[in-house]
């Protein structure tokens, strides 16, 4: 099978089948685009997910059909993968519990297995051991396990992996589904930033944009630690966070106790706006990938500072500024550094946009997908 056709020698299209539970954000949209570009090359693809899944993603919209998983025990997941799978040449996996999952669901069939590990797995005491037991599981039921970062790659081969490699996520560009926080697309269209900003409340102050779920490990302490230095500028900015998750109260009441120039704004579907409209985006977490905010960040022309966690120094290079994780103290002072050099902001800008128009495509991630069912089927 050539890499621009989804048949070959006769043979009937291949079926991909992509699993991936609810979708967390990134690896929905990732898949969704995934999907679409498989499709166009000729395969028959489906999507194996949580019935809201599809309502969020629209892969239906894509082209692939759609096996909502059911709710309920992980045996019934199992299950409900094996099923949708009975007739797919390859299988591929997103996510640790998924790759799992589906490992179980075709024990016993020669169906290769495709596994990507989008995101690294935090736990400590003894759910750490079960997390490492679970990635050894996976990875070696794995033909092919890609990683969307050099660190989650070298991972997979300390657990087993018979094939790990690096593989290209492309960046969803404009018309992509309204599917995550973080990659969204508003259905007004572009909007002007002065109705961004007045909406918002920002009146004549820098407006600093973070963007994801509101859950530890996502460094919105260190980032509140932060905007306490920020009262001190003139004039004050305000800090905007995008995002819902399991933290909200407790941040919410630091904010109030502590007046902090914070507004928790929730889950938007105008995130590219917001970014547009953001004299500088922060990015504070444990870990990252290929993180969707730094990548729309650069799209818009809007300066980085983010921590030096996992796949973000490679994506970023020297386009933006770098501090260490949970260090509050230096998160203020790089914020406040860029806010008050403009030959600064200017350069990031500029660095940002050329190592941007260098990333790989969605198209590049397609083609790199393919090429492994290639080598799986053919």
């Amino acid at each position: 099978m050539s890499s621009s056709s989804g048949t070959s020698h006769g043979r009937p299209p291949l079926h991909a089948v992509q699993v991936l539970g609810g979708g967390s954000a990134g690896s929905g949209a990732h898949v969704r685009s995934l999907a679409a570009g498989l499709v166009a090359r000729g395969l028959r693809v489906t999507v194996c997910a949580a019935g809201g899944a599809e309502e969020q993603y629209g892969f239906t919209g894509a082209g692939a059909s759609f096996a909502p998983l059911p709710a309920g025990t992980d045996a019934l997941l199992v299950a409900g993968i094996r099923a949708a799978a009975a007739d797919a040449d390859v299988v591929h996996a997103h996510g640790l519990r998924w790759g799992v999952l589906a490992a179980l669901a075709l024990h016993g069939r020669p169906t290769p297995l495709v596994v990507t590990w989008h995101r690294r797995v935090r736990a400590a005491g003894a759910r750490a051991h079960v997390v490492r037991l679970m990635e050894r599981r996976a990875v070696r039921a794995a033909a092919v396990v890609l990683g969307a970062t050099p660190d989650l790659v070298d991972q997979a081969r300390a657990r087993g992996a018979r094939d790990a490699r690096l593989t290209p996520v492309g960046f969803p560009g404009p018309g992509a589904p309204a599917a995550t926080v973080a990659v969204a697309e508003s259905s007004e269209g572009d909007v002007p930033r002065d109705k961004v900003l007045a909406e918002l409340g920002v009146l004549g102050q820098p407006l600093l944009l973070a963007v994801g779920r509101l859950e530890p490990d996502q460094g919105y302490g260190p980032l509140l630690d932060a905007a306490r230095s920020w009262r001190r500028l003139d004039p004050e900015p305000l800090l905007v966070v995008a995002g819902e998750g399991p933290e909200r109260p407790s941040l919410q009441r630091r904010i109030e106790d502590e007046g902090l120039p914070v507004r928790l704004v929730g889950r938007r579907d105008d995130v590219p706006q917001l970014v547009a409209a953001a004299d500088l985006a922060i990015l504070p977490s444990r870990w990252e990938g290929r993180a969707l905010l730094a990548q729309e960040a650069f799209r818009a022309g809007v300066p980085l500072v983010a921590t030096a966690v996992g796949g973000v120094p490679d994506l970023v290079g020297d386009a933006a500024e770098l501090v260490p994780y949970g260090d509050g103290e230096a998160l203020a002072l790089a914020v406040s550094r860029v806010l008050g050099d403009s030959r600064r902001r200017a350069e990031l800008v500029a660095a940002g946009r050329r190592l941007g128009a260098g990333w790989p495509s969605e198209d590049d991630a397609v083609a790199h997908v393919l090429s492994v069912y290639d080598e799986l089927w053919g």
